[in-house]
Formats: structure tokens, C-alpha cells, sequence
């Protein structure tokens, strides 16, 4: 009987024991199962896939466990890609790019290594009002420069042009152009046509190689300032008296072969600075003197003139106390003078009497 007890005690101990390893078997099948759904779901979303029935971002081919993976691409297929991508993106920034220009009317190319006016620019058309590609190797201006009607600066700066790579029929098309900027290139003479500039306010053709100005010059009556310091000018057109007498403030002469200017000058009565360092202008008579002539009537009848530089000239101070007017033109320019210093907060400066400085 004790025998017998024994034995199935101990066959209970061992159903017990089954059982519990039988639930812990369960247990650890639903933790695996468990894990193995969360990592389907993790790499799912690795790959930017979804269940739903929206777009997927990737290519994919069905697994046998039900999972979407993505499809081997080889290493040549990968770079082309890449390549189209990065083409893509190229090809968006040029849209932004030409989009915005469109928006505020401002194409400003400068110091960007450019050999031509790209087509991105002529195809924004009538709504560019500012273009500036100073700074380049863009020495061919084409007469498509016309189909920017509404242009009103026009910045061409140092980019070598010289006379026949630029379509002046194009330029001269331009009315409303404001603002003419040539500096630093190679032009030898403006055209007769760029009177036809009439809403022309500022010309700027300063270190060129030009020898005169065209006396249609006379045609710009809204010039204010003009600008042909340091190219090889010996005369100045007597037509500049059809400037308007209450526009143009300045004339910048400098650095040229002027031996005189024409009376004519004297009668620009809103002109306030005068530019003339470096020339070879002096006073008198051409039959007198051999540097030429100052127009007598410049302290005259230029009633706003405040700054006159004639540096390294023939003339001095003393011969141009002797001009009429001269006390006028001395008290403006000392008054510009004083306040110069006052905004500078009283700094040390020495009056100059041969010439002020602008």
C-alpha cells in the first residue's frame, strides 16, 4: 500500500510539472509572437511602407511572411538615381530662382563668372525693372536686351564690352530705363541714339576709352547725373545747355583730355558738384591760353554749385576769386564744409583752398 502511494505521488509531481512547462512553453510562444509583429512593424516603417491603400514611396515584392520589402537595386542603377535627383533639385532651384526674380523684378547676377546673359534671364521678359551682371565676362550684349521693356537700371559694369559686341538698337529701345551703367569696359563712343534714353536719369560710362560725347547728349532732359571721369575726352559737347537747367546735380569730368569746356556749362543752374581733377582745363580764352577755358558764367548762374574739384589743373584759387559769383560759391562751400565736420563729430580736418572734395 505504501508502495503504491508512492508511485502516484510521484506520477502527480510529474503531471504538475508537465503542465507547468507546457504554460510557460505558451507564455514565452505569445512574447515571441509578440516581438516578431512589433519588429514586422518597425521594419515596415523603416522602409516608409504602410498597410493602407495609400501611394508607396518605394518599389516592394511580397515575401512569403507577408511583409513588403524593397527590391534590390544594383550599384549603377542606384548612381543614375542619384544623379536624376540631384538633376531634380538643379532643375527646382532654377524655377525658384526664375520665380522670384519674376515676383520682385530684380535679377542681380553680379560677380557670378558668367559668360552670357542665360536664357532664364530673357525669359522673365517685361518683369525684370533691374538687372545688374556687373562683374562678369558677359562682353556681348545682344539686341535681345530690347525685350526687356520695362528694364529701369540696367548695371553692364566691367565686362570688358567693347563697341561692336553691344546692340545699341536694343539699348536705346529701353524707355523706361533710369539708370545707364557702363563703367569699366572698353567703349571708344556712345551712339546718336541714346537720346532716345528720355527717361534717362543717370549715365555712367566712367574709365572706358570714349574721346567725345554724342551731341544728342542734349536729348536727356531728365539726366541728373553724369558720370565719363577717366576715359580721353578733349571737348564736351555745347549741346549739354538743353540739360535740364533744374535737373542735372552732377558732372564728373575727371581724368580726361579736356583742354576747355563750352560756356554752355555755366547755364546747368541745379548743378552741385563739379568734377574736373586730372584735366587739362584752365582759364582764359583758347587763343590765350594753352590749357583752354572754365566757363565764366559757372558761379553765375550755377547758383547751387557747392563742390568743384579742379585738382591737379591749371587753375588756382586766386584766378577763381576773380570770377563772378565767387563769393556766393565760397560761402556754400564752406557751409558744406562746416557741416561735414559737425557730422563727424568735430574730427580734425584741413580746409583745402584749391578744391573741395566731394
Amino acid at each position: 500500500m505504501a508502495a503504491s502511494a508512492s508511485a502516484s505521488a510521484s506520477s502527480s509531481s510529474s503531471l504538475s510539472d508537465f503542465e507547468t512547462a507546457l504554460k510557460n512553453h505558451q507564455i514565452q510562444r505569445a512574447k515571441f509572437s509578440s516581438t516578431v509583429k512589433t519588429e514586422e512593424i518597425m521594419l515596415m516603417a523603416s522602409q516608409g511602407l504602410h498597410q493602407g491603400d495609400g501611394p508607396i514611396t518605394k518599389q516592394v515584392v511580397s515575401s512569403g511572411s507577408g511583409l513588403r520589402k524593397p527590391t534590390t537595386i544594383d550599384s549603377g542603377s542606384s548612381t543614375q538615381g542619384m544623379v536624376s535627383k540631384v538633376e531634380a533639385a538643379s532643375v527646382v532651384v532654377d524655377k525658384s530662382r526664375s520665380k522670384h526674380w519674376k515676383l520682385t523684378g530684380v535679377v542681380a547676377l553680379s560677380g557670378c563668372q558668367l559668360k552670357v546673359i542665360s536664357e532664364e534671364v530673357w525669359g522673365c521678359g517685361s518683369s525684370i525693372s533691374v538687372l545688374d551682371i556687373s562683374r562678369n565676362s558677359v562682353n556681348e550684349v545682344p539686341a535681345k536686351i530690347g525685350s526687356l521693356s520695362s528694364i529701369q537700371k540696367l548695371l553692364l559694369n566691367e565686362n570688358g564690352i567693347r563697341d561692336e559686341c553691344i546692340s545699341w538698337e536694343g539699348v536705346v529701345s529701353l524707355k523706361s530705363l533710369t539708370v545707364l551703367s557702363l563703367n569699366h569696359n572698353g567703349l571708344t563712343s556712345l551712339p546718336s541714339g541714346l537720346g532716345a534714353l528720355v527717361s534717362l536719369t543717370q549715365l555712367h560710362v566712367a574709365n572706358n576709352k570714349l574721346t567725345s560725347l554724342p551731341v544728342e547728349i542734349g536729348l536727356l532732359t531728365r539726366l541728373e547725373i553724369l558720370k565719363v571721369n577717366s576715359n580721353r575726352k578733349s571737348s564736351v559737347p555745347s549741346q549739354i545747355e538743353c540739360l535740364p537747367c533744374g535737373g542735372v546735380s552732377l558732372v564728373d569730368l575727371a581724368s580726361n583730355l579736356l583742354v576747355e569746356l563750352p560756356e554752355t556749362s555755366g547755364s546747368l543752374r541745379n548743378l552741385k558738384v563739379f568734377l574736373a581733377i586730372y584735366s587739362h582745363v584752365c582759364v582764359g580764352s583758347a587763343s590765350q591760353q594753352q590749357w583752354g577755358q572754365l566757363p565764366s558764367t559757372l558761379f553765375k548762374m550755377c547758383t547751387q554749385l557747392s563742390t568743384l574739384d579742379l585738382h591737379n589743373t591749371e587753375i588756382t584759387i586766386d584766378v577763381l576769386r576773380q570770377f563772378e559769383g565767387w563769393k556766393a560759391f565760397d560761402e556754400r562751400r564752406r557751409l558744406k564744409h562746416q557741416k561735414q565736420l559737425d557730422f563727424r563729430d568735430g574730427s580734425s580736418s584741413v580746409f583745402d583752398e584749391g578744391a573741395d572734395k566731394n
